[in-house]
C-alpha cells in the first residue's frame, strides 16, 4: 500500500567524523541521535566501517542501548560485520559497497554480476539476519535488473542510490529522476519497500519526495553540514517540512 508519509532517518556518520579528527569525545554522535529522535526522526542511521573512519563500535552499542527509534546499521556485507549485526541486533542492517580509499560510498552493491563467493555470503548474512529478527536492506542503483536480484535474494528492502539524481547537472537531471521512478515503481510492485538516500539535500529532497512508491529516505552528510548554520533540531524539522510538503 502506498502512503502518503515518508519516514526520515538521520544518519550521524559526520558527527563521529568531527569528533575523531580530534581523537576526542566531542562531539558526541549518541547526542546527536538523541537530539535527531527528539527532532522528529523515525530512526537513526549508522555506517560502522572496516575501518572505522568515523562511526565505532563502542558507537553501535550505545546507540541501540540509548535510543528508542530504529537503528539501521550500514555495513559491508563481510563476515566480520556479520558478527557484529548479531551481537547489536540493530532493527535493520544495510548492506553497502565499501572501498577503503573511497570518501563517500561510490555506489550500489552489485547484486546481479557477482562471483558465487560473494554470493553465498550474501545469502548468508542476509539469512542468519532474518533468523535473528534483523530485517535486511540492500543498498543498490536504480536498476531493475538489480532490484530483480535483490529480490531473489530474498530481501524485502532495497535502498536506491540518489547520489547519481543528486549529483547530476540540470540537463540530465529528469534523465535520472526517471531512473528512480521506474525503479521505485518496479521494486514496490514487485513486493519489496523502497528507501531512498546518497546526497540529498533541501532541493533534491523534494522531487524524490514526491515518487509515492518510496517509504523512506536515509539522509546524513547534508543534515549534519547545514546544522553547522541552523543546528541540528531546525535542520531536521525543516528537512521534514520538505518531505511533507512534497507529498
Amino acid at each position: 500500500m502506498v502512503t502518503n508519509y515518508i519516514r526520515l532517518g538521520v544518519n550521524i556518520d559526520h558527527v563521529a567524523t568531527i569528533r575523531n579528527a580530534r581523537g576526542s569525545i566531542h562531539p558526541d554522535p549518541i547526542k546527536a541521535a538523541k537530539i535527531a529522535q527528539f527532532s522528529g526522526a523515525d530512526g537513526i542511521t549508522a555506517h560502522l566501517r572496516e575501518d572505522r573512519r568515523h562511526i565505532s563500535d563502542d558507537d553501535i552499542k550505545k546507540l541501540k542501548d540509548q535510543i528508542e527509534i530504529p537503528l539501521n546499521l550500514e555495513m559491508a556485507p563481510t563476515e566480520e560485520m556479520l558478527s557484529i549485526a548479531l551481537q547489536a541486533k540493530p532493527e535493520r542492517i544495510c548492506l553497502v559497497p565499501e572501498k577503503r580509499l573511497e570518501i563517500t560510498t561510490e555506489g550500489g552493491l552489485e547484486v546481479k554480476n557477482i562471483k558465487k563467493s560473494k554470493l553465498l555470503l550474501l545469502e548468508k548474512i542476509i539469512n542468519k539476519s532474518y533468523k535473528n529478527n534483523i530485517n535486511v536492506s540492500l543498498f543498490i542503483d536504480p536498476d531493475v535488473k538489480q532490484i530483480r536480484s535483490a529480490k531473489n535474494l530474498g530481501v524485502k528492502i532495497v535502498e536506491l542510490h540518489t547520489g547519481s539524481y543528486c549529483s547530476v547537472d540540470k540537463k540530465n537531471k529528469q534523465q535520472e529522476l526517471e531512473k528512480l521512478k521506474t525503479a521505485a515503481e518496479y521494486a514496490y510492485k514487485e513486493g519489496i519497500e523502497v528507501h531512498a538516500g546518497h546526497g540529498i539535500n533541501f532541493d533534491t529532497v523534494v522531487n524524490i519526495s514526491k515518487i509515492k512508491y518510496i517509504s523512506e529516505l536515509n539522509i546524513g552528510h547534508f543534515i549534519i553540514g547545514e546544522a553547522i548554520f541552523w543546528g541540528l533540531e531546525k535542520t531536521i524539522i525543516k528537512m521534514r517540512e520538505k518531505i511533507d510538503s512534497a507529498i
